[in-house]
């Protein structure tokens, strides 16, 4: 016999507006405890100095999690220019200065060449597996660490705002896998100078914006205050948020029961022509399960075990 989950079978997104500081593995476990829900992951993590959109998945919305970490993500950032560290961001100690202050033209002109397919070299400090192990656990340890370039695409980069002469506010789109602190290393060396990262905020990540965020000190209040009221559709997004791109169909109450199973789903007439790969099954609304579209057939690739 199985043994049961403790906490209530709650499914769904949660889209923190995460303060600086705390991990983002921290922030899962304090809104899984605000919720007693039985299952919780995030969708991409954030440094603890970083700040911005976490989106956290509940129960059974732990399954479109790989949706979410391959969706777009914006960035808002500040670098600071003249001083490298070995973080590349503002909790490491300094390793270079330079004396160079780019001005907004430089600024702007340096930024246009790294729109598009970019190749970028990852911090040390990341969480990218050498050998079986972390990358910045061996950085911690003074080991020497060698990291792959890898390409990432950027779909758009701006200049804000200059702060000062010393700090410049940007902001990006960019793909999964990008690293800002590499972005600011990178550009700053392009610019003649060194930078680092001094501010990040993620400002979206896919269908999460800003304004479907709410702050963790909000929504511990609302948890120690009202608690039925972290399950209702302002605080718990459905299932189906994060797969706003992919085609939804729905399904009798007889096909429906058939992938739950586990068992294809022959389609006829219309419906079969305008699909194709990854399809969302719905019945009366909710979903059933993700399908892959393969030689007119729905195979179940994750089934939604909901009440």
């Amino acid at each position: 016999m199985s043994r049961r989950r403790k906490g209530n079978p709650v499914s769904g997104w949660v889209i923190v507006d995460k303060p600086e500081g705390p991990t983002s593995t921290q922030i899962v476990g304090i809104v899984r405890r605000l919720l007693n829900a039985q299952k919780a992951g995030h969708a991409g993590t954030l440094d603890p100095l970083a700040n911005g959109i976490l989106a956290i998945a509940l129960g059974e919305a732990t399954k479109t999690i790989p949706f979410i970490m391959d969706a777009e993500k914006t960035y808002r950032f500040t670098v600071r220019w003249g001083v490298a560290t070995t973080t590349d961001d503002a909790e490491g100690e300094t390793c270079q200065t330079s004396d160079v202050r780019p001005q907004k033209p430089e600024i702007e002109a340096a930024l246009a060449t790294f729109v598009g397919d970019i190749s970028q070299v990852p911090p040390i400090f990341s969480a990218i597996k050498v050998n079986g192990e972390r990358a910045y656990d061996l950085a911690r340890a003074g080991e020497e660490v060698v990291l792959k370039a890898r390409t990432v695409h950027i779909f758009k980069a701006e200049l804000v705002k200059v702060l000062d002469n010393d700090h410049a506010k940007i902001e990006i789109r960019c793909s999964k896998g990008t690293y800002v602190r590499s972005l600011a290393r990178d550009l700053a060396q392009k610019l003649g100078t060194c930078g680092h990262v001094s501010e990040l905020r993620r400002t979206a990540i896919g269908p999460f914006v800003e304004s479907l965020s709410i702050p963790l000190d909000k929504l511990k209040e609302l948890g120690h205050s009202a608690p039925a009221r972290l399950t209702s559709v302002d605080i718990l997004r459905p299932i189906e948020t994060a797969l706003d791109d992919i085609p939804a169909l729905a399904l009798t109450g007889n096909d429906a029961s058939r992938l739950q199973r586990g068992q294809s789903v022959l389609l006829r007439g219309r419906d079969a022509p305008i699909l194709s790969g990854t399809v969302l099954a719905t019945h009366r609304g909710n979903p059933v399960a993700l399908t892959e579209y393969v030689g007119g057939e729905l195979k179940p690739v994750r089934v939604f075990n909901l009440p």
